[in-house]
């Protein structure tokens, strides 16, 4: 029994644990904090911090400490990590169930999905994260972004998505969130911790989405740092895009 149990994928025996599953469940739904966690399953938070460091130790879960309040922390699910644990659990069953990853077919609802993204600027995170999914998503979406306190466009945001991505957003206007709270959206997602405690209620509930992403322009001081920062984020719009998309 020993040796049958010791074949078993690592990763299939972190999930198969009830408590692990439906962190990850929730987690799937968008970053939070312990406290969150604990609300949503119910369990001590000695317990759920036990299993939120075996989730991070085997690669699926993040820690980001908080851009807003130093002393939370924000979890997130590490996306590729879990695809490609889940990929290697499947080819060690059979060959012929190794996943693919994420995809999306783009043969979604008649009507596209309206998503949000707001952040504190609106001068980086949000207008890259919309113009990734417009990119992305095609006709399957149509997507805006707002910011708290609106600032200018920051050049590297636009830098980056010209020279990797071919996607022009020098003409971005920051918009204020309130001017749109009013719209009907699908998804509102904030990506920076203090947008997500500053944003107001919005027309029609839409679903609420936070994605904890730290500020590509905090702390650099020449131009190089902040392209760097901010090709950092773009890599990680990306991929959570990538995500995304089957969801909606």
């Amino acid at each position: 029994m020993a040796a049958a149990g010791a074949s078993v994928p690592p990763a299939l025996r972190l999930i198969a644990d009830p408590v692990r599953w439906r962190l990850l469940r929730e987690l799937a739904r968008g970053d939070l904090r312990v406290k969150e966690l604990v609300a949503a399953v119910g369990e001590p938070q000695n317990l759920v911090s036990y299993h939120l460091r075996r989730l991070r130790a085997g690669g699926l879960v993040i820690a980001r400490r908080s851009s807003f309040d130093g002393r939370d922390t924000y979890y997130s699910l590490d996306l590729a990590g879990c695809a490609n644990a889940l990929a290697d659990a499947g080819h060690a069953l059979h060959p012929g169930l190794a996943s693919q990853g994420a995809a999306f077919a783009g043969t979604g609802a008649a009507t596209p999905r309206r998503v949000l993204f707001v952040c504190t600027g609106n001068s980086g995170r949000s207008p890259m994260a919309a113009a990734l999914l417009r990119h992305n998503g095609g006709r399957q979406v149509t997507a805006a972004s707002a910011g708290t306190r609106p600032r200018p466009l920051h050049p590297a945001a636009a830098s980056v998505l010209r020279d990797r991505y071919r996607i022009d957003i020098s003409g971005h206007q920051p918009m204020p969130v309130t001017a749109v709270a009013s719209m009907p959206f699908d998804y509102v997602i904030s990506l920076c911790d203090k947008a997500r405690e500053e944003c107001p209620e919005f027309a029609g509930s839409p679903r609420r989405v936070h994605w904890s992403l730290p500020d590509p322009a905090a702390g650099v001081t020449t131009p190089r740092a902040a392209y760097a920062s901010f090709d950092r984020l773009a890599t990680e719009l990306t991929t959570r895009i990538h995500y995304l998309l089957p969801a909606l």
